[in-house]
């Protein structure tokens, strides 16, 4: 019998992107995160399941991400970048012919049959990514994931009902898109916030009595998340289930009974933020020791000399890459050509040492307490593939491994909490996944400014939806649409996060910024509509252009609907 359940959890997300610039920011992030990562794991899960191993995987895919993914103008797109991609491989390949070498001519014939076949893996799911994968899910080879419409960082938003709008956003895509409503959700960054007073990033006033994420979420008939370690252990316990029933212990219970599991990241707990009862949601803590195998810049796998490096590339726009690792020091002008049949062993070396770590984590946990431990593993998706190209293999060998391993169920999110109910439940602090495990990221000095201007927006919309007449007025009810869209992109986290980084600032502060002059717009002419029918036959030709603009870039999330903005 299995001493502990394991739980692998990739986090899919990516910005909205579409008609919103190519490259080097833009489309191009999309494409290359569904060619190196979204269709590989595909693969990975068919042939899983080929060899009779059910990959038992727990993948998010964000509303924003399934929404760029089914829309048309990503599958032309994507279809231009796989060609561009193979004539790009096989110009190389000329170039090795005239150099003569030899090597770098094998690597660019790679390339183009590597291409070639995304190309047809493509066309042979219809060019549906996200029905690809519902469909496994369907199959009980997965389970999908929701989260927030657009990524938006919870805990830092003004007001509660726009978190409501979020949630409600997220769910209603995923729902139209995979034809099913998951029960679990990412929380954007794993960034938590509990009830009670609340105080602004940005010096806006405050809140004595805001309601806790955990609360937000469960309304929504959403059942766990996950959080980071660190939130986990600095929980407070609140409740305990004794033959049956749910009982009231103190604070000091994590304490005095360690070996109940209080407070492990290897078990799940049952989540309320004022602990007026045991909770409506289940949180599943990250395993860091367990992540830093592949995570860490230092001792994780993907540092490994013979891996193909990501940074080097050959040419420069959208250039193919035909180096490795070599060394993680090693200057970029001295790595070491890749050698494709250096990896598959090396693969599988460190697929192996993966299951070890986790085997003798679920051990030392069951000889501690005698309990079923859980291992939860967590990743951003586009890790496997995109930034270490051979990650999946390595979960396609992970899975295989622990397939055929006694010692350890390998089980979905949802399936690990119904077969091991949690029987604590914890009051659990503010914080995120993120540096420092708080909120530093998302809310600095680069960035608050940024915090400023949303909460303005949210406040005009909320007004706007109370004193405008947009369920008599289809007008004013398909402009403040519209203004929902924008508010929805702008509260993306995705933007603060490449300022704060340094990582495409002047993209990150642009894409801001337009969606805030439509959103102030489409309000704008909102108002003035209400108050003089016939203002639209009126309007001049900035405005036309600010609403025609929006209609032509942002083209996700066709089916707003305003009453997500209402508090119950």
């Amino acid at each position: 019998m299995a001493v502990g359940s394991f739980c692998l959890v990739l986090h899919g997300h990516l910005p909205y992107v579409l008609r919103h610039g190519v490259w080097p920011h833009g489309e191009d992030w999309l494409y290359e995160a569904a060619a190196e990562t979204y269709l590989p794991m595909l693969d990975v899960i068919g042939h899983c399941a080929l060899h009779h191993a059910t990959p038992k995987l727990t993948i998010g895919l964000t509303p924003v991400l399934l929404e760029q993914l089914a829309h048309d103008h990503f599958k032309r797109g994507f279809e231009e970048y796989l060609a561009d991609r193979i004539d790009r491989a096989k110009q190389d390949r000329a170039e090795f012919q005239r150099d003569g070498n030899d090597h770098l001519i094998y690597l660019a014939d790679r390339w183009v049959g590597w291409f070639e076949q995304l190309r047809e893996r493509f066309d042979g799911i219809g060019r549906d990514i996200p029905g690809a994968y519902a469909q496994h899910a369907r199959d009980g080879m997965i389970e999908i994931l929701t989260s927030s419409a657009t990524h938006a960082y919870l805990p830092l938003m003004y007001e509660d009902s726009s978190i409501r709008a979020q949630l409600r956003g997220g769910l209603a895509s995923s729902h139209r898109i995979l034809g099913f409503k998951p029960k679990g959700m990412w929380l954007p960054e794993c960034a938590y916030r509990p009830g009670g007073a609340w105080t602004s990033p940005n010096g806006w006033h405050g809140k004595e009595n805001r309601i806790g994420i955990d609360h937000l979420v469960a309304d929504e008939e959403i059942d766990h998340f996950f959080i980071e370690a660190d939130m986990m252990a600095a929980s407070r316990s609140e409740y305990v289930r004794n033959n049956g029933s749910w009982l009231r212990v103190d604070w000091n219970e994590a304490v005095k009974y360690a070996s109940r599991g209080w407070r492990s990241v290897n078990e799940p707990h049952r989540v309320n933020s004022d602990a007026t009862s045991e909770g409506r949601i289940i949180a599943l803590a990250r395993d860091g020791d367990v992540c830093e195998q592949v995570w860490s810049g230092d001792i994780g796998y993907p540092a490994d000399g013979v891996y193909l490096e990501f940074h080097k590339k050959w040419g420069a726009r959208r250039g193919l890459r035909y180096w490795k690792v070599t060394g993680a020091k090693t200057d970029l002008g001295a790595k070491d050509m890749y050698h494709p049949d250096d990896v598959a062993g090396r693969v599988h070396e460190h697929a192996t040492h993966f299951c070890n770590v986790v085997r003798s984590r679920l051990w030392d946990y069951h000889n501690k307490t005698g309990r079923h431990g859980a291992v939860v593993a967590t990743f951003d998706a586009e890790l496997f593939g995109h930034w270490w190209f051979e990650g999946p293999q390595f979960v396609r060998d992970v899975i295989l491994a622990l397939n055929a391993d006694a010692d350890v169920d390998l089980q979905t999110s949802s399936e690990m909490i119904e077969r091991y109910p949690p029987d604590k439940s914890v009051s659990l602090p503010e914080g995120s996944w993120g540096d420092g495990g708080d909120h530093r990221v998302w809310t600095n000095d680069k960035v608050n400014w940024m915090w400023d201007i949303e909460y303005r927006c949210e406040a005009n919309f909320g007004k706007a939806t109370i004193d405008l007449p947009w369920k008599k007025n289809p007008t004013v009810a398909d402009l403040l649409t519209k203004a929902a869209r924008e508010l929805f992109l702008l509260q993306a986290s995705d933007w603060p996060f490449v300022i704060t980084r340094g990582q495409a600032v002047d993209y990150g502060i642009k894409r801001f910024m337009q969606h805030v002059g439509r959103f102030e717009t489409l309000i704008d002419i909102a108002e003035k509509a209400t108050a003089d029918s016939a203002y639209l036959n009126r309007l001049g030709e900035i405005e036309q252009f600010e609403i025609q603009d929006a209609e032509i870039h942002d083209v996700i999330f066709p089916q707003i609907e305003l009453d997500w903005w209402k508090m119950q």
